[in-house]
């Protein structure tokens, strides 16, 4: 692991620990999430029925979570900060706010999940050629319909999209900056 997915990783951790100090603040209780008896994860913390919540909290991935089979599928060696993002942590989407308005943080909540959000990276990398766009790869959703937050895979930097649609707007350097500049919302 080079100094860049460290750096990221701790990023990651104190957003994490910030985000879960909010929640508890507010709510006096760690998070909480829906049971579903299809989508176990390592995040649960405690026994739960259908239909009930269940506290969680993000887990570590050791080791990390593999992309070899989506870079082999599409002959493309993904950016290490996206694989050090959607690779080091199981964890719920975690909703948060940037200068420009809402958005929400999407990870993996299990293996299963991390294998859906392979096919969806997939999908979208394809749908990216074919329009003979840059290949992005997305993380987050905003609060404004279309509009997600991506990686360029060729640079790191942090862009918005619409959905089918080139990059617009640049939001930031590389994944490390635009996590700082994040706040919770719980």
């Amino acid at each position: 692991m080079n100094a860049s997915q460290s750096n990221l990783i701790n990023v990651l951790q104190q957003f994490h620990h910030r985000y879960f100090q909010s929640y508890q603040q507010q709510h006096h209780q760690p998070p909480t999430v829906e049971y579903d008896s299809d989508w176990p994860s390592p995040c649960e913390q405690g026994g739960a029925s259908n239909g009930e919540t269940v506290h969680w909290h993000p887990v570590p991935c050791a080791p990390p979570l593999d992309f070899a089979n989506i870079e082999q599928a599409l002959e493309l060696e993904l950016h290490p900060d996206i694989k050090t993002y959607f690779g080091s942590f199981f964890c719920a989407n975690l909703a948060a706010e940037a200068s420009d308005g809402k958005l929400e943080l999407l990870f993996p909540w299990s293996q299963k999940d991390f294998e859906r959000l392979q096919e969806n990276m997939l999908g979208h990398i394809w749908m990216k050629r074919k329009l003979r766009q840059q290949e992005t790869v997305f993380f987050a959703v905003t609060d404004i319909d279309d509009v997600i937050l991506s990686m360029v895979n060729s640079t790191g930097e942090i862009w918005a999209e619409k959905v089918g649609k080139k990059p617009h707007r640049k939001i930031a350097g590389s994944m490390t900056e635009f996590i700082t500049s994040l706040e919770p919302v719980v």
